[in-house]
């Protein structure tokens, strides 16, 4: 039995917009067309990613026969879908361009007003700053500065003997911390020997300790 072929819809033809409420002013009429365009891109937009998803899904080998097959319908739907809403968006553009040279149609939003101070405010505010705040900080800073240096460079000369004497004891403490520890380690190494020789005997019994290890190897 032939299988039926689904055939693709068939694109409505572009129908003709109207402002609904008559009586309106060019511009309304324009905004409202424009706003309509913007919507009918927003649904192409839309209509093209899906078409877009279900395309990747033909690519994948683990889809089955029946499923490849309601897949390409579905793209051949939004094909005419997409198509449609070309033809609607063409023809809305020429609506647009039509009440476009509407006389009045077109018209420039108002500029926004500023409530703050003027431009001239902050320029003239920015060049104060430069010109009489800068040298007055850089001046105070350098003031600053020299007292600091002056205050640090007149020490009194009581304070600077104590200074001398205190570095003074701090290297005679040095000098006897390590004449100290010099004598510990004489000490400890005198100590060492001392134990060593205990250990090993006078040296006429380790003369007698050697004569008998020797009579002991040769019998």
């Amino acid at each position: 039995m032939p299988q039926d072929v689904i055939a693709p819809p068939q694109p409505p033809l572009p129908p003709r917009f109207t402002i609904v409420g008559g009586g309106e002013s060019p511009t309304a009429v324009y905004r409202a067309l424009v706003a309509m365009r913007k919507e009918l891109g927003d649904q192409l937009e839309g209509l093209q990613g899906t078409r877009q998803d279900l395309s990747g899904r033909l690519h994948d080998p683990e889809m089955a026969g029946a499923d490849r097959g309601g897949v390409e319908a579905r793209i051949a739907s939004m094909d005419a879908r997409i198509a449609a809403v070309d033809k609607q968006i063409a023809a809305v553009d020429a609506e647009v361009a039509r009440a476009a040279g509407v006389p009045g149609a077109v018209v420039e939003d108002p500029p926004v007003e500023r409530t703050g101070p003027p431009e001239e405010a902050f320029v003239l505010g920015g060049i104060f700053i430069v010109v009489v705040l800068l040298p007055i900080s850089i001046a105070f800073a350098r003031r600053i500065w020299r007292r600091s240096a002056a205050a640090v460079s007149s020490l009194p000369q009581e304070v600077i003997d104590r200074l001398t004497r205190l570095d003074q004891a701090v290297d005679s403490i040095a000098v006897e911390v390590e004449r100290i520890g010099e004598g510990q380690r004489f000490v400890t190494r005198v100590l060492t020997e001392k134990s060593t020789a205990a250990a090993l005997g006078t040296p006429a019994e380790q003369r007698a300790r050697g004569a008998l290890l020797e009579e002991r190897e040769r019998r």
